[in-house]
C-alpha cells in the first residue's frame, strides 16, 4: 500500500534551518508528483511547496518563496524540503503529498516549531 514516512522535523531558533525528508513506497514514486502541506495551530491546511515527476519544475506558495527548496531524489523514493530563515509563522505540522493538482495520498506529518 501507499507509505509516505515524514522525518527531519524539531525545534529550531528563528533564523534556522531545517531539512524534511520524505521516505516514499508502495506506487511508482517517480511517476507522481510531490507536494509538502502544513498545519499550523487552529489554521487551516496550507499547501507549501509541489514538484513535478521529474524534479525539474518546482512550486512554492508565496509566503515560502525565497526561503524553502523542494527537491527530490527518484532513485532513493524521497523528496526533500529544505527550510532556511525559518520564521515563528513555519511553526506546523508538515506532511508529505502524492500530487500536485490532486493530492491522493498523505503522510502523518512531522512537527516543525519555532521558538526562540
Amino acid at each position: 500500500q501507499v507509505q509516505l514516512v515524514e522525518s527531519g522535523g524539531g525545534l529550531v531558533q528563528p533564523g534556522g534551518s531545517l531539512r524534511l525528508s520524505c521516505t516514499a513506497s508502495g506506487f511508482s514514486f517517480s511517476n507522481h508528483a510531490m507536494s509538502w502541506a502544513r498545519q499550523a495551530p487552529g489554521k487551516g491546511l496550507e499547501w507549501v511547496s509541489g514538484i513535478l515527476s521529474d524534479g525539474r519544475d518546482t512550486y512554492y506558495a508565496d509566503s515560502v518563496k525565497g526561503r524553502f527548496t523542494i527537491s527530490r531524489d527518484n532513485a532513493k523514493n524521497t523528496m526533500f524540503l529544505q527550510m532556511n530563515s525559518l520564521k515563528p509563522a513555519d511553526t506546523a505540522l508538515y506532511y508529505c503529498v502524492r500530487g500536485l493538482a490532486t493530492p491522493d495520498y498523505w503522510g502523518q506529518g512531522t512537527q516543525v516549531t519555532v521558538s526562540s
